[in-house]
């Protein structure tokens, strides 16, 4: 979130590595995020794209493809749930019939108040390494207001996948970044992947 509250769609907390600025997100306006270049470190013909706002990329894709909101550090940015609840409400994305919309954090306690705000959105929790030995208690935490449990693909076995999901959830795994380790995946069971490749699920049947 800008410093004058708006959403804007880029990874880091930081925006030195992918523009041609420096310094935090939270530091710059909307309009001065307007004056960066996010493009051209990615080849010249890309010089001059700006990054885009939350708001825009609903509005140019919502109807045509699924969107993975990813909440990222959102204890930086007091409210960014309720914002993003907001958006998502102002175009009548929070009742999704075909739940085209998931929203998912690192940070639980942020996926459980989103959950509250847009309670007909699936949520889900994202997971790190130190997870690999999570319990069945703290699984059911989740599954309260979660409906996906997201782990790094390092830590997935069969017998994760089907502890997730006798618990009423679904798993994606992330980053996939290579055709096997997306098939070994699906052969564990997992509902679907993260990736930037979707290529990589075609001959995969849809769960």
């Amino acid at each position: 979130m800008t410093s004058d509250g708006r959403l804007v769609a880029i990874h880091d907390t930081t925006i030195d590595r992918t523009t041609n600025g420096t310094g935090s997100v939270g530091d710059y306006t909307l309009e001065e995020f307007r004056q960066l270049d996010a493009e051209s470190w990615f080849g010249e013909q890309f010089a001059g794209e700006q990054i885009p706002t939350f708001e825009e990329i609903l509005d140019r894709y919502r109807g045509k493809i699924g969107i993975l909101i990813e909440l990222k550090s959102p204890e930086l940015y007091p409210g960014v749930e309720e914002k993003v609840a907001d958006a998502l409400i102002e175009r009548n994305m929070h009742k999704p019939n075909n739940h085209k919309i998931i929203i998912q954090s690192f940070n639980h306690a942020s996926v459980q108040k989103s959950k509250e705000l847009v309670p007909n959105i699936p949520h889900g929790v994202l997971t790190g390494l130190s997870w690999a030995d999570v319990t069945d208690e703290q699984l059911a935490e989740f599954a309260a207001y979660a409906d996906f449990f997201n782990p790094n693909m390092n830590i997935v076995t069969h017998e994760l996948v089907e502890k997730v999901q006798d618990k009423g959830m679904k798993m994606y795994p992330y980053t996939v970044r290579t055709q096997e380790q997306a098939d070994n995946l699906f052969e564990l069971g997992v509902d679907g992947i993260i990736t930037d490749f979707p290529e990589y699920v075609y001959k995969h049947p849809v769960k």
